[in-house]
């Protein structure tokens, strides 16, 4: 009797995600990415699931699944088939956090009035409360790992202590590339115990976009003049890959490597004045500029912050916002260390992925006082399933602070009417206006006022700059949120493009002083002289102030100039990202320079999924009469682009200047480079570093004299062995090690990775591309010695090369047209029978063309008729390191990169086909090197 199968539940799992995934591209009218759907596509790269999609993906399946995928689980996710291993590896869900409540505690002492340095502060707490808990920090688990006072000073004392070991000196920058967590913490105590300067950078995300990353961190680290960079242990590779290119950057280290054992705490001797901090900005308008605070400059802005938004001692704070950026680092937690009150502190990544996870920390520690940009509370009301805050109780929370981006009033209404029923109060939100220039923040309204929204005529602001409120009749209003009053001992003021004040509810620069301002741009006299002007700080902002408050109406780098009148982006940006099928939230307006009709063009960039060209024509309509019917303008261009066009800054800040000068030059668009690809180009920008800094054309003439002689000496023994040896394995291992010898000898490693593919794959047939004269060479290094390389019978008229086929008993064929010969097939066929591997280069030559060429039919035929699976093998450096047509090599690396096993599923044509597409997907992802059409690009076919 027959056994009953039963279906593998993890296939199950598998096509059941695919199912999820594929409704919801269709939902979202992504056609060609419907069309990509498969277990290994990348959510990122092939499918364009940006980081709010993939919160809903993961929400659908935890739906469809009943479980809780971990945070980590989540953003490791590359592909539906980690997306399915996710569940498998999933619980079901339990309590979001801890039912321990901070309260039980007890009110913190008085602050350190007189501390004259963050250090102090620290100091201070820890000798009077050195067990009182600090910071909590949420585990996946639920539990919460607790971070007290004296448990700071330790860990921070035994890094100052590795720091000043490895030769840190007074007042040197150190770069921190740590995510949220104690290496965090614990790191930038112990870099200002050493008398350094701490850089907070914010770490990858992104790794489709990490070229991009790379340069921007590497002209920060240029600007800092970082000595140290700390980074986790994920990203320390990233570290060593930027190296080269930051010169005085002596060491990429970790917490872990860093810390040695502390006999005592440290003694720390830092005054008043002495730099705390270098934040650099998020650089929406440019290239960052790094804004250099003293101790006297952080502790004056949170003694102000204290003060206006009345922080006592047994206050509450929650946050979940970015360390490197100035709310979460400063406006959170140093203000929590400062006023001594517990902070519970969760990451980004868990806001991104759980929003609903911010509002239970504030509802079991009854937080007090909690912050983030307009975008976090329009998530929360978007995002957040009712069955996932059941019992939720928001009526602690007293001070919901709303900065760091334009308020919008839509979004304090919605978020207020979401949340009422669960004792959230309009009274709480708290609208303020900050920037890192005056440390973090400027202005705050009055505590428990419910915002102040000012609604004004558009015709006379948009002319005449004047803020004249509306009639009731206004058929579209103006509408500004208040940021309230200038903090204790600061000042603001506007001013006209003179330099001269303006008056009452008239628009202009807005500029402030106070003790919170920075010292200056660090290492950068020229952006510092023009931000100052007789002691007032520009701030790059317009606004207006009414009745003694704040109202700030945009960055004036971003104003539109139109038939004369004044337009904001922001409006047409939240007016379009109303419409359905626009990406909210990734829509960008600018102005563009017309000299023929004498004004600036209006361009709306809408980032969307919809791809059919009749429904993209009507979405360009809709923007139209939307912008229209809003503002009374109609914009000149709309642009639909794909997801991830607009470049946005690490703190999520629409970087418009960076888009209109790419709109301008015509290279809108995503990176679509993958990963490894990226990573490969900063690597050898890196070598090119080096080398052009160690060579010279004589040099590189002494490096081919060197190869040569290397050749010359080795080959000649080598080939006689060969000709002693019997035909079999011992030549077949001799050329193996010379050739991993040799690539030593010269210089060019040879890497390799997925070495296991070839163990599960059995006696496969390898496919690799063929990039130049090194290829034979470096594979007969990389690959074990039992494999059987299928070469053009041209070959066997070189003495040499003729010997190491004949003795390792490779095969020969006419120029790789095996298909027609049935010799050749069962050679090959026979060798896989014996348990030997192919390999075959189905380009079947090379070119001096950078691309992989078309892929003949041989090897993919052999295998659907034998049954046997494909391993594609991409080599990558072998070209760069002897260019075909030249023969002056360089020094480089070399990476071989074996694929999983492809398994063919027939032996007709399509199985043929199919077998190809995917191999020569797999060897161009990895090669570094497009596929090229012969016909397309020009090139004579051989």
């Amino acid at each position: 009797m027959a056994t009953e199968r039963h279906p593998d539940p993890s296939e199950t799992v598998r096509q059941k995600v695919l199912s999820i995934l594929r409704a919801f591209v269709a939902e979202l009218g992504m056609e060609q990415a419907a069309h990509a759907v498969s277990l290994d596509a990348s959510l990122d790269r092939d499918l364009g699931l940006g980081s709010l999609e993939r919160v809903e993906l993961i929400l659908r399946i935890e739906k469809a699944f009943s479980v809780r995928i971990p945070e980590h689980l989540v953003a490791e996710a590359r592909s539906p088939r980690d997306l399915a291993g996710a569940v498998l590896r999933s619980e079901a869900p339990g309590r979001p956090l801890s039912l321990e409540r901070i309260q039980t505690i007890g009110a913190a002492t008085p602050p350190p009035a007189s501390a004259a340095s963050l250090p102090e502060v620290l100091l201070s707490r820890a000798e009077r409360e050195a067990d009182r808990p600090h910071i909590y920090l949420p585990q996946e688990d639920g539990t919460e790992q607790k971070i007290t006072y004296g448990q700071l000073v330790d860990a921070a004392g035994a890094v100052a202590q590795g720091l000043l070991e490895q030769g840190l000196r007074r007042h040197e920058t150190v770069a921190l590339m740590l995510p949220t967590g104690s290496d965090f913490f614990f790191t930038f105590f112990g870099v200002l115990f050493a008398g350094g300067i701490p850089v907070p950078l914010y770490p990858p995300v992104r790794m489709d976009q990490i070229e991009e990353y790379a340069r921007r961190q590497i002209a920060i680290l240029q600007k800092a003049g970082a000595r140290f960079l700390i980074a986790s242990g994920r990203v320390e590779g990233l570290g060593h890959l930027l190296q080269p290119m930051v010169p005085g950057l002596t060491d990429v280290t970790t917490f872990e490597a860093l810390r040695r054992a502390a006999s005592e705490r440290p003694k720390v001797d830092l005054r008043a004045e002495d730099p705390a901090l270098i934040q650099f900005t998020s650089g929406s308008t440019g290239l960052p500029k790094g804004v250099l605070l003293a101790h006297e400059n952080i502790l004056a802005n949170i003694r102000a912050i204290g003060q206006a938004a009345q922080i006592g001692p047994g206050d509450v704070g929650v946050s979940w916002l970015p360390l490197y950026h100035d709310m979460g680092l400063i406006g959170s937690w140093l203000g929590a260390l400062y006023f001594g009150i517990p902070i519970t502190i969760l990451s980004p990544l868990t806001f991104l992925t759980r929003p609903e996870r911010w509002l239970w920390a504030i509802h079991y520690h009854r937080g007090t006082h909690s912050a983030a940009p307009n975008f976090a509370y329009e998530l929360c009301v978007r995002k957040i399933d009712e069955r996932a805050i059941e019992g939720l109780d928001l009526s602690s929370w007293r001070v919901a602070f709303n900065g760091a981006e334009p308020v919008s009033p839509e979004t304090l209404e919605r978020f207020t009417k979401r949340f009422a029923p669960y004792g959230f109060r309009k009274e709480t939100f708290f609208p303020v206006y900050g920037l890192a220039e005056s440390s973090v923040a400027l202005t705050f309204p009055p505590v428990g006022r419910p915002p102040r929204i000012d609604l004004i005529t558009r015709e006379t602001f948009e002319r005449e700059r004047k803020a004249v409120a509306a009639t009731p009749t206004e058929p579209s209003p103006l509408r500004f949120v208040s940021c309230g009053a200038p903090l204790p001992g600061h000042a603001v003021r506007i001013v006209d493009a003179s330099g001269h004040e303006v008056g009452e509810r008239t628009e202009g620069a807005l500029q402030f002083r106070g003790p919170s301002t920075m010292r200056e741009y660090y290492r950068d006299p020229e952006a510092t002289e023009k931000t100052f002007q007789d002691g007032w700080c520009d701030s790059g902002d317009f606004a207006y102030l009414a009745e003694g408050e704040l109202f700030v109406t945009g960055r004036r780098k971003d104003m539109i100039i139109k038939a004369g009148r004044n337009l904001y982006p922001q409006e047409v940006e939240e007016t379009v990202g109303e419409i359905p099928g626009i990406r909210r939230g990734r829509v960008a307006a600018f102005g563009i320079t017309d000299p023929e009709i004498g004004t600036e063009k209006l361009v709306v960039v809408a980032e969307t999924r919809v791809e059919k060209e009749e429904a993209r024509r009507r979405l360009i309509g809709e923007v139209m009469e939307k912008v229209a019917a809003v503002t009374d303008i109609r914009p000149d261009i709309v642009s639909l682009v794909p997801p991830d066009t607009i470049p946005k800054t690490s703190s999520g800040k629409l970087r418009r200047a960076a888009l209109r000068s790419a709109y301008l030059k015509g290279e809108m668009g995503p990176p679509r480079r993958p990963a490894a690809f990226q990573i490969a180009r900063i690597w050898f920008s890196g070598l090119g570093a080096r080398l052009k800094q160690a060579f010279s054309s004589f040099g590189r003439l002494v490096y081919t004299v060197y190869v040569g002689s290397i050749a010359l000496l080795t080959i000649p023994p080598v080939w006689a062995a060969m000709l002693l040896l019997p035909e079999g394995k011992m030549p077949a291992r001799l050329s193996h090690a010379w050739s991993r010898r040799f690539f030593s000898w010269i210089g060019c490693p040879v890497t390799v990775e997925g070495s296991a593919h070839l163990s599960q794959a059995g006696p496969s047939v390898l496919v690799a591309n063929h990039s130049g004269y090194l290829d034979a060479v470096v594979l007969m290094a990389a690959l074990p010695p039992g494999f059987r390389f299928v070469a053009k019978r041209e070959l066997m008229q070189a003495p040499i090369i003729r010997t190491v086929i004949k003795k390792a008993d490779h095969l020969t064929v006419d120029r790789l047209d095996f298909t027609e010969s049935v010799t050749t097939t069962r050679r090959i066929e026979e060798a896989l029978r014996q348990g030997h591997s192919i390999l075959i280069f189905p380009e079947g030559t090379f070119s001096r063309f950078r691309g992989i060429r078309p892929f003949r039919l041989g090897a993919f035929k052999v295998a659907a008729e034998t049954g046997r699976p494909i391993c594609p093998v991409a080599i990558r450096g072998a070209r760069e390191v002897l260019w075909p047509g030249r023969w002056i090599p360089r020094r480089g690396p070399i990476r071989v990169t074996i694929g999983k096993p492809i398994h063919p599923e027939g032996k007709d044509w399509r199985q043929i086909v199919r077998l190809r597409d995917l191999a020569k997907a797999e060897i161009v992802r990895h090669a570094g090197e497009p596929s090229i059409d012969l016909v397309a690009a020009g090139i004579a076919k051989e």
